[in-house]
């Protein structure tokens, strides 16, 4: 059987953190919507059904929302590479694409939102 990438989707991780410029945006905490997407080889994982060899995503996704909830974000852009980070840092990862979204930011929009990608050379 040829490699295998698996893609893990982290869905509509829904925190709440301070984002923004203005003066109420550093005052009162936000929601915030992060969507992830991590690419890694899964060969060994599928081969031998064992968890070591598998990409641990929910130590990702309690990493991401320790650093979300504590954090103090001005842009937008900041946080997305933050997560990024984050959802990059293990040496499988080949593929990272991370989007966030700022629900109520524009008074006639749901959400605005950013997406930042990783691509491993």
């Amino acid at each position: 059987m040829p490699t295998s990438n698996a893609i893990i989707k982290i869905t509509n991780l829904r925190l709440r953190t301070y984002i923004g410029f203005n003066q109420e945006e550093r005052e009162k905490m936000q929601d915030v919507v992060i969507n992830i997407e991590i690419h890694y080889p899964a060969q060994h994982a599928i081969n031998e059904d064992n968890v070591e060899e598998a990409l641990n995503y929910k130590k990702v996704t309690k990493a991401v929302i320790k650093h979300v909830e504590a954090g103090r974000f001005l842009l937008l852009e900041k946080l997305v590479s933050d997560v990024l980070d984050i959802s990059r840092d293990h040496c499988w990862v080949q593929f990272a694409r991370v989007t966030v979204d700022k629900p109520h930011a524009l008074r006639f929009a749901d959400s605005v939102s950013l997406t930042l990608e990783y691509q491993r050379d």
